[in-house]
């Protein structure tokens, strides 16, 4: 480990952990209009000490050790993706010791890691090209290890190199799986500029306030796509932006798609898109990480609806659908806002991580596992969704304060 890794080590863990970067919602929300509905007061959740999240989280960590492949991967040869999850919430452990003492095991992970990048920088092997490329991108960085950091540049080049260009109209500025598949859409934009930021930790400098190294993406053009997926009528135009108050400031999957389906105009036969909670927390993320200014109108819009419909039931507008990854982008959306109590349109305030952290722990198998009964989106795979609350829970434990 060399002294860039080791001066910049605990940056990319912030990084992850807060996602804030230089910029900070603040530790309050702003509340909406005054006829903003009045949210049913959740009960009180008891905040689980730090013993119990990090008990939960070795636990968690032992499922997924025993699940490993012999051949170092998870789940599917097929998609890096799983394994590179795994790697980086081995990497976060709070303790460390996955970071400095690699086992065998963990080096042959790397190593199936790596056999999988490609000579133009992508890190895949049958496809979602960009989706593989980005979780492996963090998982590389969050290893700490300069031996990665040829991979590292090569992959934020690929990244970078895959971000829509203004030929591709309303979803110029964002990214898309790649293929067949090649549109922008919300996930994996949010996938990737994640990874484009935690990397930026290990890049060389010649100085420690020199610029980020090139290539990098276009921030300004991601924050415009972000825009594109915003149910926001007073800045986005297109036909399918709701205009019903339950949408408004939330977001969709792509332009023109939302996973939570939409509402048919009898009469004109218009059909308005529904907002939904996974991809609204991850657009607050994903503006954080564009540097959006937090009194920017769009910041403001997606915090209202993120507040009025804050459940950790489930995914709203969804069901159970994705809710292990609901939970996950709530934490880092959450975390990186500096919203310690979420404050709602009533004026009480929410203990927020108490209810995620006693939820993660409620739910968790007798193995150590958690698996999300609807398969949508994957989670019906422990090995994935066992990683997601790991990873959250990780999250949880450093802002605990007991």
């Amino acid at each position: 480990m060399n002294s860039i890794f080791k001066r910049n080590g605990n940056r990319i863990v912030s990084a992850f952990f807060c996602a804030a970067l230089s910029f900070s919602l603040g530790a309050e929300w702003r509340v909406g209009a005054a006829d903003a509905p009045v949210p049913q007061t959740p009960a009180k959740a008891m905040t689980p000490s730090r013993p119990a999240l990090k008990s939960a989280i070795d636990r968690g960590l032992d499922f997924l050790l025993q699940r490993q492949n012999p051949s170092g991967w998870w789940s599917t040869p097929e998609q890096p993706a799983v394994t590179a999850l795994v790697l980086t919430a081995l990497n976060l452990e709070p303790s460390g010791r996955f970071q400095h003492n690699r086992s065998s095991e963990l080096n042959h992970a790397y190593d199936f890691i790596l056999s999988s990048a490609k000579p133009d920088g992508s890190i895949q092997r049958s496809g979602l090209a960009n989706y593989n490329t980005s979780l492996s991108l963090v998982a590389l960085t969050t290893a700490f290890d300069t031996n990665f950091l040829p991979v590292i540049l090569a992959a934020r080049k690929y990244i970078a190199s895959s971000q829509a260009d203004t030929n591709q109209g309303v979803f110029a500025g964002g990214i898309g799986y790649g293929e067949k598949y090649i549109h922008s859409d919300m996930n994996n934009t949010i996938t990737a500029i994640e990874a484009m930021r935690i990397s930026e930790a290990v890049l060389p400098k010649d100085k420690p306030d020199s610029p980020i190294a090139e290539p990098d993406v276009n921030w300004s053009a991601v924050a415009s796509f972000l825009q594109n997926c915003q149910n926001l009528p007073d800045v986005n135009k297109q036909d399918w932006v709701s205009g019903d108050p339950k949408d408004r400031g939330g977001f969709v999957y792509y332009p023109g798609d939302s996973k939570a389906g939409g509402v048919t105009n009898a009469q004109t036969g218009r059909v308005a898109l529904r907002s939904y909670g996974s991809m609204s927390y991850g657009g607050l993320l994903s503006y954080i990480y564009a540097k959006v200014d937090k009194t920017d109108p769009r910041v403001k819009a997606v915090q209202n609806w993120l507040r009025d419909n804050y459940t950790i039931e489930e995914n709203p507008g969804m069901s159970q659908q994705g809710y292990f990854y609901y939970l996950h982008l709530m934490t880092k959306a959450l975390t990186a806002a500096g919203v310690d109590k979420l404050k709602m349109a009533d004026g009480h305030e929410v203990d927020w991580r108490a209810d995620v952290a006693s939820r993660l722990l409620q739910l968790q198998k007798p193995n150590g596992m958690w698996m999300n009964p609807d398969k949508r989106w994957w989670e019906a795979d422990p090995v994935l969704v066992t990683s997601y609350a790991v990873m959250t829970l990780e999250m949880l434990y450093q802002h605990s304060p007991h």
